[in-house]
């Protein structure tokens, strides 16, 4: 059976009056990537939002590690070990990469608060760049900026909203070597959510693909023939 991290049962959210994601049922496993897909509006970063805590779910179950979560703030989620890294980045311009990076240590115990080396490992170009202000970085670098912030809270469960929109096709594919890397490590779930089909499907452990707000299909890798998916992905 596999380690699951994550695990959604009959998830809920709405916005206002209205109702966005209808009974999802997800499950993220250490050591794997868990692609969800479909096309734009169907529900895909509502259900990060609700998983990350940045929009309260509305019912349904939530279990992290086993432990059955309530209705958990962003802050309180991040202290547990879920890693958000939005869709468009959310870096603060006005601060420099050290202190972007240093933005991750609010949700550490005081002993732990210290960037990972392996942070620079994976992403060394931040390493040279630490005095530079985050505004000042290409978009490529901006995303690896933000994805090297979620790792320094050492997360056990990685969310990634649509991590190549607007990227260089290089640093799509050093993000993709990232991504396999923490992947086979394995120390964390990963929920990918992305467009880009190739990117996705060459990562992906699992897969969702969502059409408004339901669950359209569920399967593992070899359980699913890559043109199924994508034609399920391009309805």
């Amino acid at each position: 059976m596999a380690d699951n991290v994550l695990q959604t049962e009959a998830l809920t959210l709405h916005y206002g009056g209205s109702q966005i994601l209808h009974g999802i049922d997800l499950a993220a496993a250490r050591g794997e990537v868990t692609c969800v897909m479909g096309t734009n509006g169907v529900g895909k970063t509502s259900l990060l939002k609700a998983i990350s805590g940045t929009h309260v779910r509305s019912s349904g179950r939530y279990l992290l590690d086993g432990e059955e979560i309530g209705k958990a703030s962003a802050h309180a989620l991040a202290q547990k070990g879920v890693a958000y890294v939005p869709q468009g980045r959310e870096i603060f311009p006005f601060m420099t990469v050290q202190e972007n990076l240093e933005t991750g240590f609010a949700c550490l115990p005081r002993p732990e608060r210290k960037v990972p080396e392996e942070v620079f490992d994976l992403f060394p170009i931040l390493k040279d760049f630490l005095h530079r202000r985050g505004g000042d970085l290409s978009g490529g670098q901006q995303q690896q900026l933000a994805i090297a912030r979620a790792l320094v809270t050492k997360p056990k469960l990685l969310l990634l909203d649509e991590p190549t929109e607007g990227i260089q096709p290089n640093i799509i594919q050093q993000i993709g070597r990232v991504i396999s890397q923490l992947r086979d490590a394995g120390e964390m779930a990963i929920v990918l959510v992305e467009q880009y089909f190739d990117f996705a499907f060459d990562l992906g452990d699992r897969f969702l693909v969502m059409e408004r707000g339901t669950t359209r299909i569920s399967a593992r890798t070899g359980e699913i023939k890559r043109q199924e998916l994508l034609e399920a992905v391009s309805v």
